[in-house]
């Protein structure tokens, strides 16, 4: 078992070697048994034990780690005081060699609200965070708030709510509940992490947090407005890390290539990246053009489909050499969609091919997507089914609020997957700053979906009489 001091552990970046020991200052030895994040260089968190009992270890081992780990402390000891439920507190001291480390009780089998959401938003993610209000609201009327509030700073076990993390909670005065424009600043941060179609069905959340006693019931109208400028930062913010190493995102860049992949599918995707036109051409053709080839295959045990963007002639390739490829503004949009919560194929990996700055060929990689075509589920002599209609009008309202085109609206850039319309093939997506600028966009791909059908059919009345208008 490998006994690291802090030094080592900022030297091994995201991948120290597991499990590791840690000495604390007391002489103790606290072992990490599983990680579940890591800042590299800065800090690590895991499931470990101290003392043979379980513990959530937090490691803050960057040089100047003492400010951060005592800001986590001060968190954790005023939700404490506060009796805002939080896991118990089991230990903060310095490591023996450099750092610190702060332990706390570690929560068996809970649920975290971040993950359960995404997996069913609708039904237990609805449900916990309803119940996540009450916690929230005690700790607006104790003054506190998290800077940093968002779904996963909330756990359920055998019937109990947690708050964590501590180094976001701010005291903003002593035993003064927050006024309602502090109230509105926080939960603002909260919702703008729903997709908008949960805007209107915020006032169920914002119920069970007014139910809490003395709590301050916030305007709706100031609590959207909150909304939608932290949501817009929070796009600007995501939308940077798409092409930076991060967490999320595994970065390489070379004179000769550059790639992001999305980082937990590092392992199954290193055939791709090393041999990407192999891949391809172990794939079935979907489409065979001369500006792009797109294949279906499995490959590391993942079914995929991949895009390879091509280069007809040398005029092609040069005008495409200074500017960014389609691969990698298809890979942003995707990224944008799914902020947004609009279904489209999980994007997993981005390849320029280079030589300095020039580009050459990219390709783009998805997740492949099981969905029966828009077309196949369709008859242009009659409505669509009434769960299919309905997603076909709930995604253009979607589309349309957030003034997003598509720029090729046939219908074989659609499917019907899992009660929702997925959109393919975003090579020409953008969301537009003025309204007049989507105005103009939008007739062009409203009239574009409507052509894939006669004038005069019943799907094509049904559908211009309902789509938004142009």
């Amino acid at each position: 078992m490998a006994l690291l001091c802090a030094a080592e552990l900022r030297a091994a970046g995201r991948t120290p070697p597991m499990p590791f020991d840690v000495a604390l200052a007391d002489g103790r030895t606290v072992r990490v048994e599983r990680l579940l994040r890591v800042l590299p260089g800065k800090r690590l968190v895991g499931a470990g034990r101290l003392d043979g009992q379980p513990a959530l270890v937090k490691l803050f081992v960057a040089a100047a780690s003492e400010r951060h780990w005592q800001r986590e402390l001060d968190g954790i000891r005023a939700l404490l005081a506060a009796g805002v439920s939080t896991p118990a507190l089991v230990e903060a001291q310095a490591l023996a060699s450099g750092g610190h480390a702060l332990l706390t009780a570690f929560v068996a089998a809970a649920e975290d609200l971040a993950a359960v959401w995404r997996n069913d938003a609708e039904g237990r993610g609805r449900q916990l965070l309803r119940a996540a209000m009450p916690l929230l609201a005690r700790m607006h009327g104790a003054g506190l708030a998290q800077a940093d509030l968002h779904l996963g700073n909330f756990l359920f076990a055998a019937g109990n709510g947690y708050v964590i993390d501590g180094d976001a909670v701010s005291v903003t005065q002593p035993s003064r509940a927050l006024t309602e424009a502090e109230v509105v600043a926080n939960l603002a941060i909260l919702f703008a992490q729903l997709p908008p179609v949960w805007d209107d069905r915020r006032q169920a959340f914002v119920d069970a947090y007014a139910a809490q006693a003395g709590a301050v019931v916030p305007a709706a109208a100031a609590l959207q407005q909150a909304v939608e400028s932290v949501r817009a930062r929070r796009l600007r913010a995501f939308l940077g890390k798409v092409g930076r190493d991060c967490t999320q995102f595994s970065v390489e860049r070379g004179m000769r290539r550059f790639s992001v992949i999305e980082r937990s599918y590092g392992d199954a995707l290193r055939h791709f990246l090393a041999l990407p036109d192999q891949v391809v051409a172990a794939g079935k053709p979907l489409k065979s053009g001369e500006s792009s080839t797109v294949v279906d295959v499995i490959d590391s045990g993942l079914h995929l489909v991949v895009k390879r963007y091509n280069l007809k002639h040398w005029r092609h390739a040069l005008s495409r050499a200074w500017r960014p490829s389609r691969a990698w503004h298809s890979w942003r949009e995707a990224h944008r969609l799914l902020f947004f919560g609009i279904a489209t194929p999980l994007p997993l990996a981005m390849l320029e091919e280079r030589v300095g700055l020039l580009r050459g060929r990219a390709f783009l990689v998805t997740e492949y997507c099981p969905g029966e075509r828009l077309r196949v589920c369709l008859n242009a002599d009659a409505p669509p089914a009434p769960e299919i209609g309905e997603a076909i009008l709930a995604l253009f309202e979607q589309l349309a609020g957030l003034r997003i085109s598509h720029g090729d609206l046939k219908v074989s850039n659609l499917l019907w997957h899992d009660g929702k319309m997925v959109l393919l093939d975003l090579d020409a997506m953008c969301q537009h700053r003025s309204e007049a600028a989507f105005a103009r966009a939008w007739r062009r791909d409203r009239a574009r979906f409507l052509r894939n059908w006669p004038v005069e059919s019943v799907l094509y009345r049904w559908l211009d009489e309902r789509l938004p208008a142009a």
